[in-house]
């Protein structure tokens, strides 16, 4: 289905966008459309055939094309953000990136927020692609991400050191988003909202976060119990006196007359201290 990726991203984002609006309204809470990018099923940095590991199965520029589409998509379907995620190749988001960078130029609205994510493959503590998340963190700084972090990964529990790591060198947000377990059916293999709402109120108890959710296996339920413990830290960090980043506004209130990267290098916090307000 690939020729139709424009319109299956451009419909994705209309319905979430739509969603999005219609829970606005019964609180008025703000609600954020994040159009997810995918690491694709190709690797650009390592070949699939062991017997010639010159081989490459695609092209950084096949892959900036591909990318190209999908944000394309993303944004005229109403998204509020972009996330590049589940990266387990760096040079694939790198791609990504180009893609993004591409989309923006050719347009007169203000680019948006870019969320980088990235996931840990095993317990080297590595990318597929051999990157640290330190590493990581210095291949894409460069884009001046609102946010950098890992998910899905080897679950939460396993995922905080890396998440540390990243928090320790990054000068902008944390995100993290780990699995619950296997989304599967027949023998579900999920951890408890509980559980992993607790896992998650460690990560932003010692300001390691600012961006918390759920991946594979994650429910409504898991959402509801991290939002539930995520209102007693936002009480913490007010008390503390942080600020909350002001990069972000809904497309359905607001047009696109900002500039995300600098208003972001004005509201991040610089030391994990002042990373306490999880948002």
């Amino acid at each position: 289905m690939q020729d139709i990726a424009y319109e299956l991203n451009l419909e994705g984002a209309r319905l979430a966008r739509a969603a999005a609006d219609l829970a606005q309204a019964e609180d008025n809470r703000p609600r954020f459309v994040a159009g997810a990018i995918g690491p694709t099923n190709r690797t650009a940095s390592i070949s699939p055939d062991v017997s010639n590991p010159g081989f490459r199965a695609i092209t950084f520029d096949q892959l900036r094309a591909a990318y190209g589409e999908q944000v394309k998509g993303l944004i005229d379907g109403g998204a509020d953000l972009l996330l590049i995620e589940t990266i387990f190749d760096t040079l694939n988001a790198k791609a990504a990136i180009c893609a993004i960078i591409d989309v923006d130029a050719r347009r007169a609205a203000c680019a948006l927020p870019v969320m980088i994510s990235g996931t840990i493959t095993d317990r080297s503590g590595r990318l597929l692609s051999g990157q640290t998340p330190a590493a990581f963190w210095n291949s894409v700084r460069h884009a001046a991400p609102f946010s950098i972090g890992l998910n899905c990964a080897l679950g939460a529990k396993e995922m905080r050191a890396h998440i540390a790591e990243i928090g320790r060198v990054a000068d902008t947000l944390v995100c993290a988003y780990p699995n619950a377990g296997l989304p599967n059916e027949v023998r579900p293999l999920r951890r408890s909202p509980e559980y992993m709402a607790g896992l998650l109120g460690e990560f932003a108890a010692p300001g390691l976060v600012n961006v918390v959710g759920g991946c594979c296996g994650t429910t409504p339920e898991h959402i509801q119990c991290d939002r539930a413990r995520g209102r007693g830290q936002d009480a913490a960090a007010s008390a503390r006196g942080a600020a909350a980043p002001a990069a972000l506004r809904p497309r359905s209130l607001h047009a696109h007359a900002r500039d995300p990267v600098r208003q972001r290098r004005a509201s991040a916090p610089t030391s994990p201290a002042r990373r306490a307000s999880a948002s």
